[in-house]
């Protein structure tokens, strides 16, 4: 079976990895090419020009490739799924299309390249959390699990029968850097179960059961902290929003990163600070042992590592004992 892998982020090299190793170790499925986005300029003059992830990964696989043999693998950076797109996409005659976190939407006439369709990987339990952002989402939300699903591609976003699943629970410590990583590695495992009995799981596929909840991309202003939240939504926050957009809030006219927290029992801060329930939430209290300690709209945020804008990143220690006036003062 030939596969055509659309795909751009880091999330999805393991998922490519694993297509490429069951090319070499003849398990069916030819690599007939990627599918990914075009480089991005870099550097001040923007003159340096930046593969996808994907891109960068395929042209690593390629010295295992002329090993056995195989040619390179075969690159498409397509600005537009249009007519000149789909007409590359044909000449490689793939059979099926494999998305994951493609970051574009196929339409009836890209599809129909495919005599066995497309599917999608996609990082969550669906129907949660459709969209652009499932993994922060999740955490965001304070679920106690997630998982991963493949689904058949439909027209309607993320809304395909799910071929296979996989479920896992959520310690309430992960951020989405380290979601992304344990995503990334079981995705690539669920992948290559299902192609080899592909058939088989297509004609199994179940509908969607539930109420669809949706995500939309992330903005760098959705990382700003509102500190009458309660201390574990704030840290729900400071975590879905690892590494990007990161969650921020001013000291004064600072702009300043809160990098790592926790949320702790207003008894155990209450003891070393004196905090009363009647704190102005963003407040700093002080510091204790946990770090610098904040006051929220309900509980006590304990703050071990942040960063001023266009400084660098500081344990808390570090950074209270250069930031005079500190203490005391309202975020």
């Amino acid at each position: 079976m030939r596969v055509l892998f659309a795909a751009s982020p880091a999330i999805a090299v393991p998922s490519l990895k694993a297509l490429a190793q069951m090319e070499l170790e003849g398990q069916g499925i030819t690599l007939a090419g990627i599918l990914t986005n075009p480089d991005t300029s870099r550097g001040r003059s923007r003159s340096t020009l930046e593969p996808t992830e994907i891109s960068a990964a395929s042209t690593a696989l390629d010295d295992a490739r002329k090993g056995r043999g195989l040619s390179p693998i075969i690159q498409l950076k397509c600005e537009k799924l249009d007519e000149t797109a789909r007409a590359e996409v044909a000449a490689l005659t793939p059979d099926l299309l494999v998305s994951f976190a493609y970051g574009r939407i196929f339409g009836p006439r890209f599809l129909a390249l495919f005599p066995k369709g497309g599917i999608n990987i996609h990082p969550s339990l669906l129907p949660k959390y459709r969209g652009a952002s499932p993994i922060p989402a999740a955490i965001f939300a304070m679920e106690q699990e997630t998982g991963i699903c493949i689904q058949k591609l439909a027209l309607e976003m993320d809304s395909g029968d799910i071929l296979a699943e996989e479920r896992f629970p959520l310690s309430a410590r992960e951020t989405t850097a380290s979601l992304s990583v344990d995503v990334s590695e079981k995705a690539a495992l669920l992948l290559c179960n299902l192609l080899k009995d592909f058939d088989a799981a297509f004609q199994k596929a179940k509908l969607q059961e539930g109420e669809a909840i949706y995500c939309r991309e992330l903005k760098k202003e959705d990382g700003l902290i509102d500190w009458n939240k309660s201390a574990a939504e704030i840290d729900a926050q400071i975590r879905a929003y690892t590494p990007w957009p990161l969650s921020f809030t001013y000291s004064g006219d600072s702009k300043l990163f809160i990098l790592e927290a926790q949320a702790v029992e207003q008894h155990d801060a209450s003891v070393t600070l004196g905090a009363t329930p009647s704190d102005t939430a963003g407040k700093v209290l002080g510091i204790n042992d946990k770090g610098l300690m904040i006051q929220t709209g309900n509980g006590i945020l304990a703050v071990s590592r942040l960063q001023l804008q266009g400084k660098k990143a500081l344990d808390w220690k570090a950074f209270s004992n250069g930031a005079r006036g500190f203490i005391g003062s309202r975020l």
